[in-house]
């Protein structure tokens, strides 16, 4: 199907795979996305079940890690059943609606994302900096006010931004040279000048990505600050073991968002840009739950008493 000579495109072609990789090449990496969607799904409800069963755990950082889990769950949903679709379908099209809803939620989920990590650098500050205070600051009247204005300014936001890429006229082809619907890919394909979107991009990416992530920086000055003024080592290994799930989690995704949307589209390479999308769609999102769960002695004991107990029931 070639659309070179249109300028209304009523479908897209996702090539995925299909312009690079062997049969047995895109069957081995359906079967590591199934299996990492698989893990993505189970880590992130597993995770969101045992801090409901665990009072312990209902707390202000466990609440927004919670947020973090539905973010992730939905995150995947939206990209990666439809990779593992066109990877086995020879019909790889999606619809223009498609592709548009498709994007529409990757970037207001991504954006979210972005808030719900600084609201959990707010979370380790008061933890750490202000414990007598703690309590007082991190209320469920705040927990609730941050969680629920992420949601809805960045789905909100989110239409615009959207809306202003599929306003372009498609007319070079329909032909998208990567896994799903995202905004650098689908800027090539238009044959008018996409500076304006480019600009939006960049301004869309200050106010959430740059933004949240000072904040996540300034947090974390403090934080390390206080830490080094604590005398006993074990009180400074327990107050840093606190910090370094969620700073292994912010390194990996906003390494990878900051290379995808904060640099100019003239270094745009499909292969490698593929990859690194997959990191923060697919990667991320699964290695979240088990980053969180590794280092928490409450979260593992919660998930080895009902095993032990789901045992003794059969036994």
């Amino acid at each position: 199907m070639d659309n070179s000579n249109q300028t209304n495109v009523r479908d897209f072609i996702l090539l995925g795979l299909a312009s690079t990789a062997a049969p047995y090449l895109q069957a081995f990496c359906f079967l590591l996305l199934l299996i990492m969607y698989i893990i993505t799904l189970l880590g992130n409800l597993l995770l969101i079940t045992v801090v409901r069963v665990n009072t312990q755990l209902q707390t202000p950082m466990y609440f927004f890690l919670t947020h973090l889990s539905i973010i992730d769950i939905a995150f995947s949903s939206t990209i990666v059943p439809k990779i593992l679709a066109n990877t086995l379908d020879q019909d790889k099209r999606i619809s223009f609606l498609g592709c548009a809803t498709q994007m529409y939620f990757h970037l207001a989920l991504g954006a979210t994302e972005c808030l719900i990590l600084a609201a959990m650098a707010l979370d380790r500050y008061a933890a750490i900096c202000k414990p007598l205070q703690y309590n007082t600051i991190m209320d469920n009247r705040l927990c609730l006010c941050l969680t629920t204005g992420s949601w809805t300014v960045c789905f909100l936001f989110t239409i615009m931004q959207t809306s202003f890429t599929f306003q372009l006229p498609y007319c070079k082809s329909n032909h998208v040279n990567h896994y799903f619907c995202e905004m650098p890919p689908l800027f090539r394909l238009s044959c008018r000048d996409t500076l304006f979107n480019e600009i939006t991009v960049y301004i869309a990416s200050g106010l959430f990505a740059i933004s949240t992530f000072l904040l996540i920086f300034i947090s974390y000055v403090h934080i390390f600050s206080n830490i080094s003024n604590i005398k006993s080592n074990d009180g400074r290994y327990k107050a840093f073991s606190t910090c370094v799930s969620h700073l292994t989690v912010v390194f990996i995704y906003y390494g990878a968002i900051f290379f995808m949307y904060m640099r100019p589209q003239s270094s745009y390479s499909p292969n490698r840009d593929k990859i690194v999308s997959l990191l923060y769609t697919v990667v991320t999102p699964m290695l979240n739950p088990i980053i969180y769960s590794i280092r928490n002695k409450q979260v593992t004991s919660t998930i080895r008493m009902a095993l032990t107990l789901k045992r003794n029931t059969y036994s």
